[in-house]
């Protein structure tokens, strides 16, 4: 409700709830995550640090680079190189470069450039009007920290994808691609899908579902050339029958 709106009173959201205004209030003002991921202003109205509405209004205040997927694609690899620099300075995202962390978001880039290729030979352009955010960083507090390499957001869905340079699947790293996933579905809102992905750039012609820890949960596991196919999986391009 608060994040979908332009600024609600206590009053407010107590009259849409059925609830007294105590009640409410207690919530606001001592839930950690309603403290980390709402604001108030002045006059006393709570917002929500990110929109739950295309476009996701706040969403690039927390990323090093935030647009459309038609916007992505139009920069050359410097400019959007340049523009995601600039936006990691402004969130402090360290950008030590001892591991080759600049050459790991040129390979980011590459693979998200050539999915989206993939994705308008098969399903025409509808995913330009996607959003598209890199290297996102909320950290507010101790109660709520996420991380995402990158988040491709459709009109329903939000595909959390987790970069490797690596060409084998390592069951830590699929836990940790799951890790932020209760965190999104509550930034996004309950007409997201948070899909995780962990996706191995040294690898090839790779497509699978790796289980999370000792839980019946899985997620796909793929290559970046075949990143295409985990979107597949929950949008259906391929479907004979779309």
């Amino acid at each position: 409700m608060i994040c979908r709106s332009d600024g609600l009173k206590a009053r407010e959201i107590a009259e849409v709830l059925g609830l007294d205004r105590q009640t409410v209030n207690r919530v606001l003002y001592r839930s950690p995550l309603m403290k980390e991921l709402c604001w108030q202003d002045r006059e006393y109205r709570w917002h929500g640090i990110v929109r739950q509405e295309r476009p996701h209004a706040g969403l690039q205040e927390f990323s090093g680079y935030y647009s459309t997927v038609g916007e992505f694609m139009a920069l050359s690899e410097e400019d959007w190189l340049e523009k995601l620099t600039e936006g990691c300075i402004n969130i402090g995202r360290n950008l030590n470069d001892t591991r080759g962390l600049f050459h790991s978001f040129r390979d980011c880039r590459e693979q998200m450039v050539r999915l989206f290729r993939d994705l308008l030979d098969m399903a025409g352009e509808g995913c330009l009007d996607w959003e598209i955010a890199f290297e996102l960083r909320l950290k507010r507090s101790r109660y709520v920290r996420v991380y995402a390499d990158v988040l491709v957001i459709t009109e329903d869905r939000v595909f959390a994808l987790e970069f490797k340079m690596k060409d084998r699947v390592d069951p830590e790293e699929v836990m940790q691609s799951a890790k932020y996933v209760p965190y999104l579905e509550i930034v996004f809102g309950p007409d997201y899908e948070v899909i995780p992905v962990l996706v191995l750039t040294r690898k090839t012609d790779y497509f699978d579902f790796s289980s999370v820890g000792q839980t019946d949960a899985v997620l796909p596991v793929c290559s970046g050339d075949m990143l295409f196919n985990a979107f597949d999986e929950y949008l259906g391009f391929l479907d004979s029958d779309n």
